[in-house]
């Protein structure tokens, strides 16, 4: 069994929460199957059924798609693999856990099921005990992650911005030094002013090359954002005359 990634003590609360209003998607033609799994899911799950793997596709699309989906093989039309196919092959589906509830029971049939991205495999007749510890499995597997993806999203945008920050610091002491400057010799004053574009365009320049284009790019990026507003504009002019 597959252990849960670790998780913060102060994240477990919404684990918590999300884990109790998760959405169960049940995708199979069979009339019979989707009642007797319905009935089984409604009392831990809100749960949603469809009759076809199109109707299955539109619904894990929507804007609140489903935290799980339970997926029959054996359907007219559109097949359970190729509705697992198109699932994980859009971004917006692709981390929602899928688990094959089939009557193929072959050997190959699973690891086809598992190679296309399935969470799990779990073969006709049903447990219930079985397939609801395994739900479980899979929602707090997918909870765990979903939070550590936010984590992840919140400290690549803080290490954005302190970047932003620390190259306008570097902007602004610059330019305070060519000012200092200019005040005691124009010479030296324009020719540090120079310096700076000159360094500038060869950022700018090398921001291109193999070697550099790593390290630059997010560098010019940043200045290039900040020189050509207003805001930066005016921190130029309140400098110079502090200066």
């Amino acid at each position: 069994m597959t252990d849960a990634p670790f998780v913060p003590q102060d994240g477990l609360d919404d684990l918590a929460l999300a884990f109790e209003k998760a959405t169960v998607l049940v995708i199979d033609d069979s009339p019979d199957s989707l009642a007797l799994l319905q009935g089984l899911l409604e009392d831990h799950y809100q749960v949603r059924l469809a009759t076809t793997g199109q109707r299955g596709l539109e619904i894990a699309s929507a804007p609140k798609p489903p935290d799980l989906i339970l997926l029959d093989i054996m359907m007219p039309v559109m097949d359970g693999y190729e509705v697992c196919r198109q699932l994980k092959a859009h971004p917006q589906t692709r981390h929602i856990p899928v688990i094959f509830l089939t009557a193929k029971s072959a050997e190959d049939d699973e690891q086809m099921g598992l190679d296309l991205g399935a969470a799990d495999y779990i073969t006709k007749p049903i447990s219930p005990g079985i397939v609801l510890a395994r739900l479980r499995t899979q929602l707090k597997l997918k909870a765990a992650a979903d939070y550590l993806r936010d984590q992840n999203a919140f400290l690549a945008q803080e290490v954005d911005e302190r970047t932003r920050e620390v190259s306008a610091i570097e902007d602004v002491t610059v330019l305070a030094m060519a000012s200092l400057a200019e005040t005691r010799d124009t010479d030296t004053g324009n020719h540090i002013r120079r310096t700076q574009h000159y360094v500038k365009s060869l950022a700018r320049k090398l921001s291109n090359h193999p070697r550099f284009a790593a390290f630059l790019s997010m560098k010019t990026r940043h200045r290039q954002g900040r020189h050509s507003g207003p805001d930066f504009a005016q921190t130029r002019q309140t400098h110079a005359r502090r200066i």
